[in-house]
């Protein structure tokens, strides 16, 4: 055998032995064990019942763990949220301190400006008020000094006329004898184109050179300048006359003369007319004319005699609502702003459409014709643009950019400038042949409504949706009016008001239908009109001084005198 098996034999029997052994001490053990295990067993009940507590216990722990971790995920992700918002705030409040920095620096440099600008306005102030005094002064020795010129030349001449006076009774006889004689027909054979005083000079030298008397001479002299204060104050009246009625006298263009009539405060309504269906936005009286021509929403272009209130004449073919007219000088054409983007230009005496002037890429609510040609046309659209054409060759010749949308223009009187008002408030000059902005003044607070130019040309009147009718020298934008009322409201952006043929008076219609009249020498009310029922449009003067027209919202057109 061999030794792995010797030792394999020797473990299986050293087991065995074990084995036996094991039991023997299992047995001696047992009952040891059976009494330990009885009160053992008796607990394990207990314990087990109390595992199952447990074990439920467990169950809602992590049940209320889950709940718990779900919570703590949504207050995480707000947690994340409102992290992020707090950032974008302290980036917000970042900017908005850098700002509050800048405006601040700029607030204190405005600040020094100011107080730079006060300074220089206290000082041109005092200086002002220094120059007043002075003028004061000064005013006050001229009108002294020209009392006590008065006073003397008064005197002057009626000492000099009472000698006058004297002389010819003294010498009435020896005088028609001279001037009878041949002698003094010597002396009076000069140019009759010098003055008294001069030809009486050249008679006193002839006189002197002839040896005529003393007497003669002084009578001759006395005479002669008698006569040319009679004369210079007969030039004088009339001069003043003339500076009276100057407004009367007005420029004759190439188309024909411009009747002037003097106006009268209306009162009265003379003719309610239907004109237009939907509303009548635009009325004008033809040159020299009672004629009155208006435009309405139903398209069409009307002429009515305002003497009996009946139609003349309908003009066709515009596919708009007619949101402005105006008429050439010789009453041949009438243009008209329409909604549909363009032009139309009709032949009086046809009926016809002579152009349709495309070119605006939104409504045309504003037009004139230039007042020394009838050739120019300008017009404003609400696409920011102001349009001038020629009306011979039918196309447009100048196109200018504007700030803001144009509601109303007007040509000035030399029909090199035009007059625009926007929606911004602002009154603007243009140059035509350059299309350059000359002058630009704030002339209301809210948009403009309408524009008129007085008959000289010196004034133009502006009305707002700010309810004020403003007067602006043409030539300096200085405002030399401001005329107002409290039931006065413009009832759109394309009101128009008027300037009277005498530039006298001026009419605006207000939302609530009535008509308000001005005095521009007074500024204040001096006529209230009532008929419509619907708000006013526009307004129209005639040049002859009456009637004046009136349209509503309704189409209604009333007269009046």
């Amino acid at each position: 055998m061999s030794q792995d098996k010797v030792a394999v034999d020797s473990i299986k029997h050293a087991l065995k032995a074990l084995r036996k052994r094991h039991l023997l001490e299992e047995g001696a053990h047992a009952p040891a064990i059976v009494a330990l295990s009885k009160p053992i067993i008796s607990q394990g009940s207990e314990w087990k019942d109390k595992a199952e507590n447990l074990e439920v216990e467990l169950q809602q722990c992590y049940k209320a763990q889950a709940r718990l971790s779900e919570q703590l995920v949504v207050e995480v992700a707000e947690c994340r949220a409102s992290k992020a918002l707090v950032q974008e705030k302290e980036a917000l409040i970042n900017d908005l301190q850098h700002n509050l920095t800048k405006a601040r620096d700029e607030c204190l440099q405005l600040k020094v400006i100011v107080e730079e600008k006060t300074k220089a306005l206290e000082l041109v102030m005092s200086e002002n008020l220094e120059l007043k005094a002075q003028l004061q002064q000064m005013t006050v020795k001229v009108k002294n000094v020209e009392a006590e010129n008065k006073m003397l030349i008064d005197r002057w001449m009626l000492q000099k006329m009472q000698e006058a006076e004297h002389l010819n009774e003294a010498l009435s006889p020896s005088c028609e004898a001279y001037a009878s004689s041949d002698k003094a027909k010597k002396v009076y054979a000069f140019a009759p184109s010098r003055s008294l005083i001069e030809e009486s000079y050249i008679i006193v030298i002839r006189c002197i050179l002839n040896g005529e008397c003393f007497s003669t001479l002084r009578l001759i002299l006395a005479n002669a300048f008698y006569q040319d204060i009679r004369d210079q104050l007969k030039a004088s009246g009339i001069a003043q006359l003339a500076r009276q009625q100057v407004d009367g006298v007005v420029r004759r263009s190439e188309e024909g003369a411009q009747y002037f009539g003097e106006s009268t405060v209306p009162a009265t309504c003379n003719h309610k007319i239907c004109a237009h269906e939907g509303g009548c936005a635009a009325i004008l009286f033809e040159y020299n004319s009672g004629n009155l021509i208006s435009g309405g929403h139903d398209r069409t272009v009307k002429m009515w005699d305002t003497n009996t209130g009946s139609l003349i004449r309908t003009l066709r073919g515009c596919v708009g609502s007619v949101l402005d007219l105006t008429v050439t000088h010789d009453n041949k054409s009438v243009i008209a702003a329409s909604s549909s983007n363009n032009l139309c230009v009709w032949d009086v005496n046809s009926g016809r459409i002579r152009h349709t002037l495309t070119g605006h890429i939104d409504k045309v609510c504003a037009v004139d014709v230039s007042k020394i040609s009838g050739r120019h046309v300008a017009s404003a659209a609400y696409d920011r643009t102001i349009k001038v054409w020629d009306l011979q060759k039918g196309y447009c010749t100048e196109t200018i950019i504007c700030h803001s949308n144009c509601n109303a223009l007007c040509f000035s009187t030399d029909g090199q400038t035009i007059c625009s008002g926007h929606v911004d408030g602002n009154l603007r000059l243009w140059d035509i042949q350059t299309g350059k902005l000359l002058s630009e003044v704030a002339a209301h607070s809210l948009a403009i409504t309408s524009i008129s130019l007085s008959r000289n040309g010196s004034i133009v009147l502006t009305s707002g949706r700010d309810n004020m009718h403003n007067l602006f020298d043409m030539q300096s934008l200085e405002v030399c009016g401001t005329l107002r009322a409290n039931g006065n409201r413009v009832a759109s952006n394309w009101s128009r008001s008027c300037i009277s043929a005498d530039d006298s008076y001026v009419a605006a219609g207000s939302a609530d239908g009535s008509v308000h009249i001005w005095s521009i020498l007074k500024a204040e009310i001096v006529s209230t009109l009532k008929e419509h029922t619907a708000p006013v449009l526009s307004c129209s003067w005639s040049g002859l001084g009456k009637p004046l027209a009136s349209s509503d919202k309704s189409g209604i057109v009333c007269t009046w005198t």
